[in-house]
């Protein structure tokens, strides 16, 4: 008896052990990642990602946070640049390409001007991942995968949550004029929504017009119970323009940021379907050196999907820490 517990004892030592040392180097690459250090011993590759974003979007500072963390953990010498206007982002892209990048990464809101660089770059043989918008196309373009959010179901999802809620009407707010993504979710959310969906185009980045066109659509339509925003800036503008037009509609987003957060928290925003922007950045960065170093991808030939995400008011107290630090 005495022989086999100190067998039993000497096999949870050494089991302890194996734990602990785990445990620890688990620990320090987590130390080391977040110090911006590299990971790996792989050559200093340079990755270039080039957007449809416009400045001050908060959210693309999300999606450039994971991509920059990837890039440090990776040895990775990260390039971001972008432009909303679809002839500039293109021409963004053949400077990485004439930069001889190692890895592409875009996006395609406007797919048909970017077509012909983004084979370009294929053709070049950089490998190029698009992320966030262009699902649909990104295949036959030639990328290798596309990360993000299937906007439709996305808004097929939107829709569910709204019949849940018993809405009967919804505005569906479009703050950029031909952006299929827009589109899709906005269409989406007429898939499976009960009730009536209207489109109300807007110029984003006019933010007192975004205002002034909600207030004046729901001043006019009471009937107007819901106001889905398709971007987190817009959803406390969306909040303002329901106050002055004292009108009872829900105020509903897609995507998240501190002040959706807090909105959440205090009532102000029913819910926000986020796409986890900074899992684009990451998981974009990483596959293309895994692709480079190892000939891995994700998907089988199928999208890697973020999202979507339904936050409520129950998920706001740990998302308000999050995105404090700028990853949510």
């Amino acid at each position: 008896m005495g022989v086999m517990a100190a067998a039993v004892l000497a096999v949870t030592a050494s089991l302890a052990g194996c734990s602990s040392t785990g445990g620890k180097r688990a620990e320090e690459a987590r130390q080391q990642a977040a110090s911006g250090k590299a990971n790996v011993t792989t050559p200093r590759w340079k990755f270039a990602m080039v957007t449809h974003s416009g400045d001050g979007d908060t959210y693309w500072d999300i999606v450039q946070e994971g991509a920059r963390q990837a890039a440090a953990k990776d040895n990775i010498e990260f390039l971001y640049s972008h432009d909303k206007e679809a002839g500039r982002q293109a021409q963004l892209v053949q400077t990485a390409i004439d930069k001889k990048v190692d890895g592409l990464i875009v996006t395609l809101a406007k797919p048909d001007a970017m077509k012909s660089v983004v084979k370009k770059a294929v053709k070049a043989g950089i490998p190029v991942i698009t992320i966030n918008s262009g699902q649909e196309v990104s295949r036959a373009f030639g990328a290798l995968t596309h990360i993000g959010q299937d906007e439709t179901v996305a808004g097929e999802a939107v829709g569910r949550e709204l019949n849940e809620r018993g809405k009967k009407k919804a505005l569906c707010i479009l703050h950029e004029q031909g952006n299929v993504g827009h589109e899709q979710r906005c269409d989406g959310i007429k898939k499976t929504f009960d009730g009536k969906v209207e489109n109300l185009y807007v110029d984003g980045t006019n933010m007192p017009g975004v205002k002034s066109s909600v207030e004046a659509k729901l001043q006019s339509d009471k009937k107007v119970d819901t106001v889905v925003t398709l971007g987190a800036p817009f959803a406390a503008t969306a909040a303002e323009a329901k106050k002055e037009a004292g009108s009872d509609a829900e105020v509903d987003t897609f995507d998240l940021n501190a002040k959706v957060a807090s909105g959440l928290k205090d009532g102000t925003i029913g819910f926000a379907v986020d796409q986890q922007p900074y899992l684009q950045g990451y998981e974009a960065v990483d596959l293309l050196w895994l692709h480079r170093y190892n000939a891995d991808m994700l998907g089988g030939g199928k999208p890697v999907l973020t999202g979507p995400q339904i936050l409520t008011k129950k998920d706001a107290g740990k998302l308000e820490k999050l995105t404090e630090r700028g990853t949510r």
